[in-house]
């Protein structure tokens, strides 16, 4: 998986999964333009990547903003003259609350940044890989694009709604070269998940992580780095053949529907 000459677009790579997958494709070789709203965030993803020995940009842009969506594309092709790969990965968990009870703002704010951040992104992106005949996308979507998250409506909605996306998009590009996947994950360890694990139980959030690691068959949250290494490989020539689908990395806990497992689900 050499990525030396090639030129990978990262959304959200500020933090968490999408820094650890910026990393991942600079030690292979790549040039990352690093894209986040939080400039600090970014840069620091940037000049990581650049003390490091590789080459990076930052470009700062709210994903839910065509011309911030244009302005990262152009930046890139004006910079690099194209993009081989792109991972659509910026996201937000939103609150946690019942459909009955949940505030209609956060509900928007979810899908703004979820579902038409991922569209924007690939609605300006694949023009870009369509002419240049070849190109490799990944959205984030998550196990919550599979299954019921109670108390996450809105996240579990937009999630569903980016593997449609992905779905859809796949099938409209396959004979121009161009390939769109999902990655689906499960709990990670990033601010997301702690996030959700406070929210839950403000006086003791490290009961909530015990609980969602017992959970897990094989008895931990994930790794960004775990993610990263998915992402990579569905963008490299070894995943030619894929195309319009879903890969889960969760530790299995889509696949016993999160019995508690120790040899025996009990």
């Amino acid at each position: 998986m050499d990525f030396t000459g090639k030129v990978v677009l990262i959304t959200g790579a500020g933090n968490g999964i999408g820094r650890a997958t910026s990393l991942g494709f600079a030690t292979r070789g790549a040039t990352v333009v690093v894209v986040d709203h939080d400039k600090a965030a970014g840069e620091a993803t940037a000049g990581i990547i650049r003390q490091q020995g590789g080459q990076a940009m930052f470009v700062a842009a709210d994903v839910t903003k065509s011309a911030d969506v244009q302005a990262y594309v152009k930046a890139t092709v004006d910079a690099y003259g194209k993009i081989d790969c792109f991972y659509n990965n910026a996201g937000i968990e939103g609150s946690v609350a019942t459909t009955a009870e949940y505030d209609e703002d956060m509900f928007d704010r979810v899908m703004a940044v979820n579902v038409k951040g991922v569209f924007l992104g690939m609605r300006h992106v694949l023009p870009v890989m369509i002419k240049q005949g070849f190109g490799s996308v990944v959205n984030t979507a998550s196990v919550a694009g599979l299954v019921a998250s109670p108390g996450m409506p809105a996240y579990v909605a937009s999630k569903h709604a980016v593997i449609g996306l992905t779905k859809t998009a796949a099938g409209e590009v396959g004979r121009s070269g161009v390939r769109v996947n999902a990655v689906c994950p499960g709990p990670i360890d990033t601010r997301m998940i702690h996030s959700l694990e406070a929210m839950l139980n403000p006086d003791d959030p490290n009961a909530v992580g015990a609980r969602y690691q017992q959970n897990i068959p094989i008895g931990r949250y994930g790794t960004a780095e775990e993610v990263a290494n998915l992402v990579i490989f569905l963008s490299s020539d070894l995943a030619g053949n894929i195309t319009g689908a879903q890969y889960v990395v969760d530790g299995g806990r889509t696949a016993t529907g999160g019995a508690v497992t120790n040899n025996l689900v009990k």
